[in-house]
């Protein structure tokens, strides 16, 4: 490779190495926005806790695109608890904000 990432910052065009690569990376998925797409698909694919809004902003499209999408590439929904267990802890969890709360 004829330039580096360290090229940018010896020139002093980036304070950093990590600000070289942010910009190059927000450059990447402005130009290809298929790959941003393809990022917010695959990590809601690969991480439980990743919700479907979260997902959506990192693919750069609406709530109601990214279900859609999903539900083409026969992705799963996680909407919701996974388990009538989840589904208890969650009330528990509510109730609990409700009593702690003066009256």
């Amino acid at each position: 490779m004829l330039v580096s990432i360290r090229d940018f910052v010896d020139v002093d065009l980036y304070p950093d190495e990590e600000s070289v690569v942010r910009d190059a990376l927000r450059s990447l998925l402005r130009t290809r926005p298929e790959m941003r797409l393809e990022l917010g698909v695959r990590r809601y694919e690969g991480e439980e806790d990743l919700s479907l809004a979260k997902a959506a902003s990192i693919a750069g499209v609406s709530f109601d695109q990214m279900k859609e999408i999903l539900a083409e590439r026969g992705i799963p929904l996680r909407l919701g608890p996974g388990s009538v267990e989840e589904a208890q802890a969650d009330i528990a969890e509510i109730k609990s904000w409700f009593d702690e709360r003066p009256h």
